[in-house]
């Protein structure tokens, strides 16, 4: 008979202090108890909290665990389901008929294609950075302006729309926001995107969106999916840019190693993918009785899945809390796994590629102008994880 569980009591709030890049440490302690806990949502109604790789991995690509947004078992009333389009948030067959139209406009051959664009508009924000000299902030100056410009290229987004759409963004994914607040910016974005696409619908351009409108797609439908890939193209990728600037200033020895070995840009990414896993935890909910890790998880019972801890687990990659650019660390969980797995993985990681080799080597002595204690974090509660701003300088030339 198993011993009885491990409980995390609460969603931990914080991070220990002086390890910023670190899951919370009550994760990481219930994770070495093992890979699933019981644990209590916000709301009181009875889950679990799974934390170990083999388990998340299990779940997420496991039918029998759903996405659908109506069957959450958070809070005691019953949630609506997701918008039209908002894929993220539903099962089959629904999730393949606004996926599948996108799959083959996110192929890493034609996220290649677009590797000059991405170093122009990379360039641009550098010599930008150089002309006004240190210190800058990195999160404003880098971070935010290279996949924000790119996404809405992309899809489509007039250039003198970026900055209203971008504050929007930060306003509804920050999580520093009140509700009031957050239900106004998700309003104002849907007002814009519902613009956006009728402008499409009347006047094509070259871009997603108006390529999306010559399909069976509704105007609801086209208006949730452009919000999945404008909030998850930009937000997450400029959190990892900035964040990930602040771990490699963080561990010299790495950095040099990158800085020395252009030809480890591509490992030292997916490393970094896997040691700060931004977008930390998602839900789904069992449709019927499920053993894992040694226990039932009864049908309509939603579990947490924490991405950060799996990704530092001692199981599948060894010595998982340092961070080694030389590392193997394909097989992380960053951009999910199985039918849900990031469709824009591909673009995510030329933009990163792009960007951190560009910065190291425009900025030699690119160095924090601030203690790393100084350097402000997102709160826990942003659905992804990162640093508000991020001080930095250089020797100017």
């Amino acid at each position: 008979m198993n011993a009885s569980p491990h409980t995390v009591a609460a969603l931990p709030t914080e991070r220990r202090s002086g390890c910023p890049f670190d899951p919370p440490a009550e994760l990481l302690d219930a994770r070495a108890h093992g890979p699933i806990s019981r644990y209590t949502h916000p709301g009181g109604k009875p889950g679990w909290m799974v934390t170990g790789y083999d388990a998340v991995r299990s779940v997420l690509a496991d039918p029998r665990f759903s996405s659908r947004k109506d069957l959450m078992n958070v809070v005691d009333f019953a949630l609506p389901p997701a918008p039209p389009g908002e894929f993220l948030l539903m099962d089959e067959p629904d999730h393949s008929r606004y996926r599948k139209p996108l799959v083959g406009k996110f192929t890493v051959r034609r996220m290649r294609m677009l590797t000059e664009r991405i170093e122009r508009i990379t360039a641009d924000c550098l010599d930008a950075m150089e002309e006004t000299g240190p210190p800058t902030d990195l999160v404003t100056a880098f971070a935010k302006p290279i996949p924000t410009i790119v996404i809405c290229e992309i899809l489509g987004v007039p250039y003198e729309d970026r900055a209203s759409f971008q504050e929007q963004i930060d306003m509804f994914m920050g999580g520093e926001v009140s509700d009031e607040e957050l239900i106004a910016a998700y309003t104002a974005t849907q007002e814009y995107l519902a613009r956006l696409v009728a402008a499409k619908r009347a006047h094509p351009t070259d871009d997603i969106l108006s390529e999306l409108t010559d399909s069976d797609l509704t105007d609801e439908e086209l208006k949730g999916i452009s919000l999945i890939l404008l909030a998850a193209g930009f937000d997450t990728t400029a959190n990892m840019l900035s964040l990930g600037t602040f771990a490699l200033l963080s561990h010299p020895d790495q950095l040099a190693a990158l800085r020395a070995d252009p030809a480890l840009t591509d490992g030292a990414v997916e490393e970094l993918l896997r040691y700060l896993t931004v977008a930390k935890t998602f839900h789904r909910t069992a449709l019927e009785d499920v053993e894992l890790g040694g226990r039932t998880i009864t049908a309509g019972t939603t579990v947490v899945l924490s991405y950060h801890t799996a990704n530092r687990d001692p199981g599948r990659f060894a010595d998982p809390h340092a961070l080694d650019l030389g590392r193997q660390a394909g097989g992380h969980l960053a951009f999910s796994h199985g039918i849900h797995q990031c469709l824009g993985q591909q673009l995510a990681r030329v933009e990163m590629r792009v960007a951190f080799r560009a910065l190291l080597d425009r900025f030699p002595t690119l160095r924090l102008a601030v203690p790393a204690s100084e350097v402000a974090l997102r709160p826990e509660s942003a659905d992804i994880f990162g640093v508000k701003s991020l001080p930095v300088a250089w020797d100017a030339r």
